[in-house]
C-alpha cells in the first residue's frame, strides 16, 4: 500500500524552468535539475563534486525524448566533459547522497539498474554507447540502494521526466475498454491512463489519411510504421502510449478527431459522459 511523500523543492531564481533542487522526508538523497548552460552555477555548490548518477535529457532529430545514464566520482568534472559532445542533450539530473556516502560501488550499481529500468520502460531512446556493468555490493548495500532507486524515481517524476516510469499495468478487471471502428478500416481498442492513452496492440489503423489531416498527425503515423509499432498491414505490434486519447483516435482514425467523443465503451459511453457521470456520482456522495 502506498503512502504519503513529502518533497522539499528549491526553485532558485524563482524561474520553474531553471535550476531546481530536490530532497524528500527521511531520505538523505538530493537531486538537482538543470540546463546544461546553468553548469557554472552548479560549479557554485559544496556538493558539485560528490559522487553520484546523473541523466541527460534531450531529443534527437525525429522529436523522440532521449537520455543517457551515467556516473561520476566526481560531478562537475564529468559534466564538464559532456559540455564537449554534440548538442544531444539540453537538460541534466543529478543524483547525490547529502553526505556524499556513495561510492564508485554503489553509482555504477545504480547507473546499471537505471540503464535497466529506462529499458524496459521504453519511453525514452537510451544513448549509452554500451550497457553499464552491475558492480558486486553486499547485501545491506543493496537494500540501501534499492530505496535509493525508489526515491530516486519519485523525484525525477516529479520534475516531470519519466523514462523510469512503466506504463501503468492493470488487471483486466480495472480496465475500462474504448473502441473505434471507422472508415477505411481503423478498428482499435484501448484504455486510460494516468498520462494519457493506451492503444492495444492488434488495433487497426485506417489504411489512409484524409487531406485535412494535420501534417505533424501525418508524420507520427509514418514515424509508427517505420519504428514497427504499426506494421505493414497497419496494425499495432504492441500496445503503444500515446499523450492524449485525442492524439490515439487521431492516428487510428486517419484523421483530426476528438478522443473524448470518438472513444466508446461496449454500452456507446464516450470518455466525456464517463468523466461527467463519476462527476454527478461525487458530488451526490
Amino acid at each position: 500500500m502506498g503512502y504519503n511523500k513529502t518533497i522539499q523543492m528549491c526553485i532558485f531564481e524563482g524561474n520553474p524552468n531553471g535550476r531546481i533542487l530536490c530532497e524528500l522526508s527521511n531520505w538523505d538523497g538530493r537531486i538537482y535539475k538543470m540546463s546544461r548552460s546553468e553548469l557554472s552555477e552548479f560549479s557554485k555548490r559544496d556538493d558539485s563534486e560528490y559522487t553520484g548518477i546523473y541523466f541527460l535529457f534531450g531529443k534527437n532529430s525525429d522529436n523522440d525524448e532521449t537520455i543517457y545514464i551515467g556516473e561520476a566520482e566526481k560531478m562537475l568534472t564529468r559534466l564538464k566533459q559532456h559540455l564537449k559532445d554534440n548538442d544531444y542533450w539540453n537538460d541534466c539530473v543529478v543524483v547525490l547522497s547529502k553526505d556524499n556516502k556513495l561510492n564508485k560501488a554503489h553509482v555504477k550499481y545504480l547507473e546499471h539498474s537505471f540503464y535497466t529500468i529506462a529499458k524496459e520502460a521504453n519511453r525514452s531512446i537510451i544513448i549509452n554507447n554500451t550497457v553499464p556493468t552491475r558492480s558486486s555490493i553486499s547485501e545491506f548495500d543493496e537494500s540501501m540502494l534499492i530505496e535509493f532507486i525508489d526515491n530516486t524515481r519519485l523525484l525525477v517524476n516529479t520534475l516531470g521526466y519519466k523514462s523510469f516510469e512503466r506504463f501503468e499495468q492493470k488487471s483486466s478487471k480495472e480496465i475500462v475498454l474504448f473502441s473505434i471502428t471507422a472508415a477505411r478500416g481503423a478498428d482499435a481498442t484501448g484504455y486510460l491512463v494516468p498520462d494519457g492513452f493506451t492503444v492495444c496492440e492488434g488495433s487497426k489503423i485506417a489504411t489512409s489519411t484524409a487531406p485535412s489531416m494535420s501534417n505533424n498527425l501525418v508524420d507520427l503515423r509514418l514515424k509508427l510504421i517505420n519504428k514497427g509499432i504499426i506494421n505493414d498491414s497497419f496494425v499495432f505490434t504492441t500496445d503503444y502510449n500515446f499523450s492524449s486519447p485525442s492524439l490515439a483516435a487521431a492516428v487510428v482514425m486517419g484523421r483530426n478527431a476528438n478522443g473524448r467523443t470518438e472513444w466508446k465503451t461496449i454500452d456507446k459511453k464516450t470518455i466525456n459522459m464517463l468523466e461527467e457521470q463519476n462527476s454527478f456520482d461525487i458530488n451526490n456522495n
